[in-house]
Order: C-alpha cells, then structure tokens, then sequence
C-alpha cells in the first residue's frame, strides 16, 4: 500500500476505496455502542498481516496492479476527509452515528484515517476502528483521541500462531488491546478455526487474559470460520462455538457467537438478573428491555453500553 517513488515514500491507497456502505453498527461487530444504530462503513484494500484463512482475502490481499502510478486494479473510487464527514452528516436521517473503518485493515491507510476522524469528531460524530490491533504504540496513541469505539480481533492467545499462519506477533496486539481498553469502549473477536486454536484449554486462556487485562465488562465474540484463502479446515462446527461461549461465560458478562445461522448467543443478558435486555436476530435488534439510562429494566443494574438505544 506504498511505495517509494525518487526517495520519497507515498500512499498508493489514500482515499480511495472499495466499499462504502451504511452497515447496521452489529455488523463490525459491536454490541454495546449505539445498538440499533447505523454507521457509514469505508474500506480500502490491503493488510498488514498475511492470515492464510484470511476471509475478506480479495480485498484484504489484493495484488498490486503494475502500472506507471503504482494504482491498485481493486480501487476504482476517490474520496477526502471532507467527502467522508460531508456523506456523513446526510446520512444522519438513516439513525447514522458516525464512521467505521472496516472491510480490511484500517491502519493500511492510516494518513486517510486520521485526517478523517478528526474531522469526523470535530463534526460532533463517532468513529469507530476494526482493526487486527497489529500496530505501533506511538502511530495508535495519535489516533485513539478520535476514537469513540473499536473492534479487535485477537485472532489466537499462542505466539507461534500469529508467526505461522498470519506472519505476524501476538504481543503487539495484546500492548494494543491495553491502549483501547482505556482510550474508548472496546469489543473483541476471536476466529475459532477447528483444530488450530480452538481447544477448550487455549479458549480457556484467552478468556483468562481478556479478563486479567482488560476487564469482566469487555464483550467477547467468537466467530464462525469458513474455508477460504489458503487454509482448507472445515468450517467450525457449532459444537465448538457452543463450548467457548460456556467457557467464556462463566468469567465475562458479555459473550457472543458470531456467523452462525439459528444463533442463540447473540442477544444481550443481564449479568445480574440475566434478564435480556436486548434481543437481536442475525444483524437485527429486535427488541430492547433496558431504561433510557441503559440500566437493566427488570432489576435496575447499569449495561454496559455507549451511547443510545434505538428502540
């Protein structure tokens, strides 16, 4: 995504994007900001890890077209900052809330991203980053002032999976996931793939270091894998799913399953009464028992959600 052109280094992919869409805010997946809620979603192409069951991969792994400006073939549309908090604001009629950058790696296009979220911010906006977390201190401590809200998938707690099946480190990620915790409301994902990290003993230390480190409130999301891209493991089996949601729940309040038809973890339950309080369907809210102070309906105790509910 850059490229050095007479000694100086440029980025080939600022402003221009593959996809821009209204996603309902579950979609990131986010079950705690603004439920119910719509959020403008731009993305780009590329990454900075190399996931061999990467499953965005066509757009996440898209080759460099050659050619005399070094233009990537996937990126067809242009955009600024202004364009972006411009389209923003007229979508604020659609139950809008702000921006997502989404679809690939955010930070890829990292120079867009920040002159965009300020702006976005200083237009009374939300942004919200889902990210793989894999970067620099100093480049994310710059950003997250801007940042109301963030997804990270930690996609293994074993050092040696990141190395061997996304060409990346673990601790990068876990020293970011810190950083969220006490700059914006964080949510987490984890991609269990069968037979890869998906045993009851490293969920179980997952959940251990989500705990310990960032806290019993933070909602965790485990996601179904597919086959696609360069791994052919079968797709996860329910069973599984079914297993790190029991584990999980036993020491967070907020545990979720994600990609899985006829879900029965993807609502929201009370931690002190496990009333639910919020019942979704797929991507849907389909119906909220929470007070206007996002306090539990039935016994009173405060959910953890930012911003409102859309009822």
């Amino acid at each position: 995504m850059r490229k050095n052109f007479g000694g100086t280094l440029y980025s080939l992919n600022y402003g221009r994007h593959t996809s821009a869409h209204l996603d309902p805010i579950e979609k990131k997946p986010l079950y705690h900001f603004y439920p119910g809620h719509n959020i403008l979603s731009l993305g780009t192409v590329g990454c900075n890890l190399s996931c061999r069951f990467c499953q965005n991969w066509n757009i996440s792994q898209a080759p460099e077209t050659p050619g005399e400006e070094g233009r990537i073939e996937a990126l067809t549309e242009d955009s600024t900052p202004e364009e972006a908090v411009q389209v923003a604001s007229r979508l604020a009629g659609h139950h809008n809330v702000g921006v997502a950058y989404t679809y690939n790696e955010p930070t890829v296009w990292y120079e867009f991203v920040l002159e965009s979220a300020r702006l976005v911010k200083e237009a009374g906006m939300n942004n919200v980053l889902v990210t793989n977390g894999f970067i620099n201190p100093q480049p994310l401590k710059e950003l997250l002032p801007y940042v109301s809200a963030a997804n990270v998938d930690l996609k293994s707690i074993n050092e040696e999976f990141y190395r061997e099946y996304c060409g990346a480190r673990l601790e990068p990620v876990l020293e970011a996931l810190k950083l969220y915790r006490e700059a914006c409301l964080l949510e987490v994902t984890n991609l269990l793939i069968p037979g890869l990290n998906d045993t009851p003993e490293e969920i179980s230390k997952l959940v251990d270091w989500v705990v310990r480190n960032l806290g019993r409130d933070t909602p965790l999301h485990f996601s179904r894998y597919h086959p696609d891209y360069r791994l052919e493991v079968p797709r996860t089996d329910p069973k599984i799913l079914e297993t790190a949601h029991q584990i999980a729940a036993k020491k967070l309040y907020y545990v979720y399953v994600g990609n899985l038809e006829h879900n029965p973890w993807d609502s929201t339950y009370c931690p002190g009464c496990q009333s639910k309080v919020l019942e979704r369907s797929g991507l849907r809210l389909l119906d909220s028992c929470i007070n206007n102070d996002n306090s539990c309906f039935s016994c009173g105790l405060p959910i953890k959600i930012v911003g409102s509910v859309r009822k």
